[in-house]
Order: structure tokens, then sequence, then C-alpha cells
């Protein structure tokens, strides 16, 4: 590696790959399916992501994208896709076919970056995700087998608040291993000449969270090229780095256009523009030959054979060989990964095993089984401040506290963070409450996963087990964080998180039942799962026995005698046992079905035996909502009751404080009240 090399011939090298890029870019645009680009901030990020990716500072498989130990890369501002994805195609990731009608619905290659790109390894946007995300890979990084991280984002970008959750983070754990560079262009979208409001204190913004700071003229390679190679050879301090490149919007480019955010490019300008660029890369190729032929033969030698294995003054430089036609080889130099076992190995008898006599929190119960689970070294755990409410980390750093990490009040930092963990293999596991979770993040990871399995299912460069296993561990949902007020109730989460495609939604009952569930999830390939754990002790409702599916009810009591079936999850089921208790007091059986996740075919046939069914929930109707589409249509309307917490008019609502005795009461779902509805709808 000769990062601090600043021989001429080198840097000259560069330029010429520089202008191949944007010639790459330009043409990507030309003949992309809107003619669209974002080309402002794809052309002020070249001189960046080139002497990154051919500077020699990084190191990098194309062969093997997911082998651990190499150094990574997150594009968080994926605005500049078209830079990376040229650069990409140039390495050999993918064929070069691929960057045209880009955009398409035939296109692997969509306005920005994510996984169905060979090498790609997450989905980004203009959002501030993908810092906390690298930051992730860096966590694990710091680890054996040791790599860094860089990762590019821009000026409007770094107005996104959970940019400052990672930056804060990073400095204070002394994630020393990640680089970020900051393409300082001066402008964004409404604005592409300006910033929405001044940035003049950018050094001393990342300084005073702890971060190293070098400021570099990015209109051309030697200043850059010394600020990475400082990076990477310099003995390391505890602090990150941060480099902030600066350039302009739309540099390298010479119309106006390019100074734009996004626009469609004239083919007659797209031309032009890429005549301009091919005049500059032959200046620039004759500068180089010019150095080549004053260096001895063997300085000559050495600087060619880096111009080749770049590409340039070769014969044998064009690897690309893969068509459009069969995008499933995943280019001519990737080579498919290898699987993943993503099985947990444990022993069973060194899980808790519960006294049906007593109580348990289940902060208390994911705590002993993570102290088993961790000792797989395949666990990692991130909590936001409520670690207690949990029990994660308390448990998973009994056997493995390089991987249960605690980020404070910042669960967006929390999520992506967790993303990371599960990109490299980890079965990985966040929590916080329930109304706490990021959509936004979620929303973003949830296409992520899509675009994996989509690739996997195609036979693409990724192979089974390499999606994401990740469990929003989803704390205090329905009533029980009682008196602390409605911010706070977790009433709605399941009906909002369950509209995100790929997102298994979770309601536990009973402290077995959250043992069985955390089995089921260390099975391995679970995907996305939005788990909701009761926050006070629970009385036990299953035996040691209890063995999870998803998709799958389960009946506590009763039979085909039923009169009425009362159907629930969470700390309802406890309440709908209660009030079978009583009505079997009065003469009337009532089952009882505990539905932690939605089973239609459980719902079709109660519906179908055309008894009563009772669907009591301590939230704004997950299940009333799952039962009424999965019934829609089918001619089995049946008798459903929903008691839930919507409002008189069946409008979603958020909930007072309020004891949860209360609670039950306020909304019909305390034992008596479910009884006497019971009653009513009998006639008795």
């Amino acid at each position: 590696m000769e990062v601090g090399n600043m021989n001429e011939g080198f840097v000259s090298l560069l330029r010429i790959k520089d202008s191949e890029i944007r010639i790459l870019c330009l043409e990507q645009g030309r003949d992309a399916v809107d003619r669209g680009i974002h080309i402002g901030g794809a052309f002020s990020a070249v001189v960046p992501l080139v002497a990154l990716y051919y500077g020699g500072c990084m190191r990098y498989s194309v062969e093997e994208p997911t082998k651990l130990g190499q150094d990574m890369f997150v594009l968080s501002k994926g605005h500049a896709v078209a830079t990376l994805a040229s650069i990409y195609a140039d390495l050999g990731y993918f064929d070069k076919n691929l960057l045209k009608n880009s955009r398409s619905q035939e296109s692997l290659l969509n306005g920005h970056p994510g996984p169905l790109l060979p090498g790609i390894h997450i989905a980004t946007g203009p959002e501030g995700h993908g810092l906390g995300v690298a930051q992730g890979f860096a966590l694990a990084g710091k680890e054996e087998p040791r790599f860094d991280v860089f990762c590019l984002t821009g000026d409007g970008e770094i107005q996104a608040g959970m940019i400052w959750e990672a930056v804060m983070y990073a400095g204070a754990k002394k994630v020393d291993n990640l680089c970020l560079l900051v393409d300082v262009n001066g402008g964004q979208l409404d604005n592409p000449r300006a910033t929405a409001f001044p940035m003049n204190n950018m050094e001393g913004w990342f300084e005073s969270f702890g971060w190293k700071v070098v400021s570099v003229d990015s209109t051309d390679y030697p200043a850059l090229l010394q600020a990475l190679g400082d990076f990477k050879q310099s003995p390391r301090s505890g602090k990150p780095t941060a480099i902030l490149c600066r350039a302009r919007k739309g540099f390298g480019g010479y119309s106006s256009f390019c100074v734009s955010h996004k626009g469609e490019i004239p083919p007659e300008l797209a031309a032009q523009e890429i005549q301009f660029q091919e005049r500059r890369k032959k200046l620039r190729t004759e500068r180089y030959q010019e150095i080549l032929a004053s260096l001895p033969s063997e300085e000559a030698a050495s600087l060619a054979g880096r111009g080749r294995a770049m590409g340039i003054g070769g014969e044998g430089t064009d690897t690309h060989g893969v068509s459009l036609k069969d995008v499933s080889e995943a280019g001519p130099k990737v080579r498919k990964a290898p699987p993943r076992d993503k099985r947990i190995p444990y022993d069973p008898d060194r899980l808790p095993v519960l006294d049906p006599s007593r109580s348990y929190m289940a902060s208390w119960v994911i705590s002993e089984c993570m102290k088993e689970f961790g000792r797989s070294g395949k666990i990692a755990t991130v909590d936001a401040d409520l670690a207690s409410t949990s029990g994660l980390e308390a448990g998973l750093a009994w056997a493995d506290s390089t991987k249960a990490f605690n980020v404070g009040v910042a669960e967006s930092n929390m999520i992506n963070i967790g993303e990371a963990l599960a990109a490299l293999g980890y079965n990985t596991w966040v929590s916080t409450f329930c109304p706490f979770f990021d959509w936004r993040v979620m929303r973003r990871i949830a296409i992520g996963y899509q675009e994996r399995q989509e690739v996997i299912e195609s036979s693409g460069w990724l192979s089974s087990g390499h999606n994401l296993d990740l469990v929003f561990l989803a704390a205090a949902p329905n009533f029980e964080t009682k008196t602390n007020g409605s911010t706070h109730m977790g009433n709605d989460d399941a009906l909002l998180f369950g509209e995100l495609a790929h997102l298994k939604i979770v309601d536990i009952s009973c402290p077995n039942q959250l043992i069985g569930f955390m089995r089921w999830v260390m099975e391995g390939n679970k995907g996305l799962v939005y788990a909701r754990i009761m926050r006070s002790a629970s009385a036990l409702l299953y035996g040691s026995d209890f063995v999870f599916g998803y998709g799958r009810g389960y009946r506590l009591k009763g039979g085909q005698d039923d009169e009425a079936v009362i159907v629930s999850a969470g700390r309802g089921v406890h309440e709908a046992l209660s009030a079978a208790a009583l009505l079997e007091k009065e003469g009337i059986r009532a089952g009882v079905v505990d539905m932690p996740s939605f089973d239609p075919e459980m719902m079709t046939t109660l519906v179908k035996d055309g008894r009563p069914i009772i669907l009591a929930e301590h939230n704004n109707g997950f299940l009333y909502k799952m039962a009424r589409e999965s019934l829609f249509g089918k001619d089995r309307a049946g008798r459903i009751i929903a008691l839930n917490t919507l409002d008189s008019k069946g409008e979603r609502q958020f909930i007072h404080s309020a004891t949860y005795d209360q609670l039950l009461e306020r909304f019909i779902l305390s034992p008596k009240g479910i009884a006497q509805r019971i009653q009513r709808e009998l006639g008795r």
C-alpha cells in the first residue's frame, strides 16, 4: 500500500480514472429510463470515492464482498449512487451494461443504492442513516478480525439529527477505526449553491464530540490521499476521523446542469459533457505517458503495473463479461457468497426452568436466556437506555460483553447499529419502549431486507443465511406503561409497524412462551421480528415444553362445547382466562385462545364454527384488523365482537395515564367487563 506516495505519476492515474468515472456517470444518466441523474452530488463525490477505491487505502475484495475482516464502505448520501455504481462496474462487481436503463422496472440499479447491486450491503438514501450503520460495522471491526470502515455523507445530509446521534456515540466509545468523509459541496436540493443555513464551524462540531478532523481540498487528489493515508497508517488515538472534503456541487462538470441537484439530462448536453470529459482524459493520459517515459525503467514498470491494475494503459483490462439478460451471475468477478449457518448453538439444559407457582419478569427471563445463547459468540444486542427493562445487556454482557451495546437515548442510532451487526451475520436484538422505535429507520431496513431476499431467491450474489436476523424487542406494550402517559403507551405500535412489509409482529403472554419464542429465533433465518414483551411480572400460562411457531394460535381453555371464544394476546390473555372463570361460575362455557402472532387458519375455523368471538386487546385492535383482512371476501363475517382501545366511533386514539386496573375498566377489558359483554351477546 502506497497511500502516502505523492508522485505525480500515480496522481495522474487517479485523474484519468476520475474522467472515466465521470463519463460512466453521464452515460448512466443519458441511458436511464427517465434520463435522470443526481448529477451535482454525484460529481462532487467522484474525487473522494476514486481516492478511496483506487488510492490504495482500503482493503476490499471484489471477489468476496461478504468475507469478514476486509474494510467496509457505506454510501450514506445515497443520491451519489451514480458514482458508486460506476466505480463498482469499473472494478468488476457487475457488468457495465447494468448501468444502462437504470431506475426502470427491469434494472437492478435504483435511484439509491441497495443490496440488489452486488457488493452493496445496505439500502441507503439521503436521510442520515448510513453513518449509524457504518458505526455499527466499525464497532464489530474493533474486535477480531479487525477492519476499518469508511462512510461518505454530505453537508446537506448532516443536517439530519440521527447523524449526530452516531457522531456523539462514536466519539464517546472511541471508535477510531471509523473514517467519515463529508462531501462539503455547499449546496442541497432547494438551493444547489448554498446550504439551508450557514455551516461555518463544521470542524468544531465534530471536534466537540471527540473526533479528529481534517479539512482538505477535494477538487484534486494529493491532500485527500494524504488524509486517508494518515488515517490508515498513523497510530490510532481513540478518535474517529472526519475528513471534510471541500469542493462545490457538480464539481468536475462543464455545464451549469452539473450544478443541479437532480434533473433530466438532454441527449445533446450529455454528448457535449462526455466529449469534454473525453478531451480531459486524453490530456491527462498524455501527461501520464510523459511522466512514465521520464522514469527509470524499474519505477516506470511499477507505475505501469498500477495503471494496468486500475484498468488503464494495458491489454486485457476489459474483464467485464456478464450480459444484462443474465444478472444472476452477479458480475464477472464477484463470487457467490458461501451460505451462512444462522443457527445459534446452545445447551437447552442451561436455560432457566421456571416454577409454575411463581411470577417472572420478562427482563429476568431474557437476561438468563442470553447468558446461555450469548456463549455462541453469534449474538449481538443494542439497548437505548432501557436495558433494565429488556434484560438484554446484562444477560449478553455476562457471556460476551464485546457485543452488548447501550447507545443511550438514541433509538435511531440503536436500530442502525443493529442492522449493521445483523448484516455481518449476528443474531441481533435491539430494544426500547414500543412507541420509541423509529419507523423511518425500520422501513429502510425492511427495504434492504426485501432486496436481499430477492437476490437470494434469484440465486444472485448472496446465498442462504445472508438476510438479516433482527429482533425489535418492544418493551411495555398494551397497558404495561400504566401511569407514564400517552407518549409512552404502546397501544398503537402493533398496528403501525404491522404495515411494514416483512416485519413479523409477536405479542408475548407468558414467561415460558418467551423462552419458546427466543428458542425459535435461535433457529436462525427468522428475519425481521417485532416482539412485544410484558414489563411487569407474569404468571405462567404454559409449561416448560412450550414450542413457539409464528402464525400459530394456542387454545388455553375450552373446546367444541364452547358457547363463545375469547381471543387475545400479551397481558390480555390473563384477563381473558379470568373472564372465562367468571363465566364458568355462571354456567357459561367460554374458550380462550392466545394468539401471539395472527393465525389466519385458526381464525377462519373459529368464525366458521359460528360462536361469538371476542377479540379482547389492550391496543387499537391489531388482531381485529388482521381478522378483517384475513376474512374479507370469504363470506365468513361471523360474530366478531371487538373490545379494544378504539374510541366510540371506531377511530384510533391515544391513551391517558392511569393505573392498570383503571385502564381495564375504562376500555371494558377487565375480566368482569369481558364476561358481561359475552353474557349480553348470548342473551344471558
